[in-house]
């Protein structure tokens, strides 16, 4: 259960790294935008790997809690019960 809790903060910090780095250095981009507005490339692509990462990391997350509340849940409801 400790290891599935450091996988679930790793994750959460990651998710949270990676989103302050996206809105410090690419606040305002969009990846759809219209044609007279442009972007340039650098923050198009930086955007979308940041969101890549956002997004990967808050779906481990998301798996980690999950395990981490099951194992609890097994715990304490006993191991006959689940």
């Amino acid at each position: 259960m400790k290891a599935g809790a450091k996988v679930f903060v790793l994750a959460l910090l990651v998710f949270l790294g990676s989103s302050g780095v996206e809105r410090w250095l690419v606040p305002d981009v969009v990846a759809v935008g219209y044609a007279h507005d442009g972007q340039p490339l650098w923050s198009l692509e930086t955007a979308f790997v940041l969101r890549a990462i956002e997004l990967m990391s808050a779906g481990a997350a998301g798996l980690a809690l999950i395990m981490v509340c099951g194992a609890w849940a097994r715990r304490w409801l006993g191991h006959d019960a689940l």
